[in-house]
């Protein structure tokens, strides 16, 4: 049995912390890659796919993504809860759109069209990895449907980019969502998280990709492997400072790491430069040598 896809969930509300410091002067999502904003890419290839009806769930920087109305006719949700949840709250409000929908993260970048009008099953993306990953693990039972996911693992298909839920998966995952959306410990759980805790009731298959199709960038360092264009110009304000101040060129500041202060929230960005380690602060805007 085939499901008509009736549309597409883009969650774009979180921070993506890790992605620094170019994720803390722009949303990952509208950084651009071999030409092209992360989040339109996807949005073209959802309408290229016959798919009308496309949600942005926005929160983190959420004025930012407001021109996609008026560019491609896209519905905005906004999650108000992105600092104090995780993405189950994406999922919340937008429970009433979710029927046979595919569900995807706003920072992939696919190489090919993945999206079709009619999908046989409810299922998760999956890459192959060969050896040790720290990636979520999936296995399938018999009959084709996901019966574990391990966070780790080895020589093991592994999460990585969108999925498509049914319309019976949809409302199955809903109808525990809203049971323990209130409980303290709910709140910090990803939808992944919730799934594992329930594939007897959540049914979902593996869809298979090879490793050249989906990619996902969660260091400006893994996206200079991506796109070359990026060793040289960062697109960063924050590290064009840096490099003027310390007199080198862009290529030099390498292995970019966020850091958080007491409180959990984005404090700056440490980096190598000619074998030395530098931090530098976003409020005081300081560079040091560490």
């Amino acid at each position: 049995m085939a499901f008509k896809v009736d549309n597409a969930i883009i969650m774009a509300a979180g921070t993506a912390s890790r992605f620094a410091p170019l994720s803390y002067e722009r949303p990952k999502a509208l950084i651009e890659v071999k030409g092209e904003v992360l989040i339109e890419r996807q949005i073209r290839q959802l309408r290229e796919a016959g798919i009308d009806e496309i949600i942005v769930v926005v929160g983190y920087m959420k004025e930012s993504f407001m021109y996609l109305k008026d560019k491609f006719g896209v519905i905005i949700v906004e999650n108000n809860d992105f600092l104090t949840r995780n993405n189950n709250a994406s999922i919340y409000v937008v429970k009433d759109y979710l029927k046979n929908s595919y569900v995807c993260s706003s920072d992939n970048y696919f190489s090919e069209n993945p999206f079709e009008s009619e999908v046989d099953s409810a299922y998760y993306a999956a890459v192959y990895a060969d050896g040790d990953t720290k990636e979520w693990c999936m296995t399938e039972s018999e009959d084709g449907f996901i019966n574990s996911v391990t966070v780790g693992g080895r020589d093991a298909w592994f999460m990585l980019g969108h999925t498509f839920w049914d319309e019976k998966f949809s409302k199955s995952f809903l109808e525990i969502l809203e049971s323990i959306y209130e409980l303290p410990e709910t709140a910090n759980l990803l939808w992944e998280s919730i799934f594992m805790e329930h594939l007897d009731e959540l049914k979902m298959k593996i869809r298979r990709y090879s490793d050249d199709v989906i990619f996902e960038f969660d260091t400006l360092d893994e996206l200079r492997v991506f796109d070359e264009s990026y060793v040289d110009d960062t697109r960063s304000l924050i590290l064009k400072s840096v490099a003027a101040q310390l007199d080198c060129r862009e290529s030099e500041i390498t292995e970019v790491t966020a850091y958080k202060d007491k409180n959990n929230a984005a404090a700056g960005v440490r980096f190598t430069v000619k074998g030395k380690i530098y931090e530098y602060t976003y409020e005081s805007k300081e560079l040091r040598e560490v």
